[in-house]
């Protein structure tokens, strides 16, 4: 298991926090329009994997309720997109927002991997990279800051990450996480999010 440290732990809680107040008027809208657009029901949860253990992730629906089949197969259709995630969430990632209340919670980290389903986190531990099982989910990360960017792949921006976890200590791998959120945001300030 990769150590989670305590500057790490104030970090999140305090940029969670601080982020949760800042956007309020902006969850509020976005809420709204999620609500309106799935019929009363807003929220979703999914099972994920973080440091080896399942949770429910929060996300705001932006699919159509009543769909059969993979979500992640219908989140990637334009076609099943309702209008608040095809107009709205999606392209700013404002589907993720609710995500800072897994920071709170615990249940993940600021920075670090995506926070992936079971089965896929199966299917890479099968592989011999068993990462995720070792170290806390993020809401963002190093693979997720260079998107659009091209490069490195995604595995390769996780495993320098988890390399980063075990060499910096303290306050340096904070110093390293707020880098990563500072590139995280020029990415959403590039609106760099997924377009349909």
């Amino acid at each position: 298991m990769i150590a989670y440290p305590l500057s790490k732990r104030i970090l999140d809680k305090l940029v969670a926090s601080v982020l949760i107040v800042a956007v309020a008027p902006l969850f509020l809208v976005a809420t709204v329009a999620a609500a309106l657009a799935s019929k009363g029901r807003p929220f979703r949860r999914e099972c994920r994997v973080s440091r080896g253990r399942r949770f429910e992730l929060l996300k705001f629906r932006t699919v159509r309720l009543g769909l059969a089949g993979e979500l992640r197969l219908l989140e990637r259709d334009p076609v099943n997109l309702t209008w608040a995630g095809r107009w709205l969430l999606k392209p700013w990632y404002l589907d993720e927002l609710p995500q800072l209340l897994n920071v709170l919670r615990g249940d993940m980290s600021i920075v670090g991997p995506r926070a992936w389903p079971p089965d896929m986190v199966d299917q890479q531990v099968a592989t011999g990279l068993d990462y995720r099982l070792r170290i806390m989910a993020g809401l963002t990360g190093p693979a997720q800051a260079t998107k659009g960017m091209g490069g490195s792949r995604y595995v390769d921006l996780d495993l320098l990450y988890v390399e980063k976890c075990k060499t910096l200590r303290g306050w340096a791998l904070v110093r390293y996480d707020l880098g990563v959120i500072a590139r995280s945001l020029r990415v959403l300030a590039r609106r760099e999010g997924l377009t349909y």
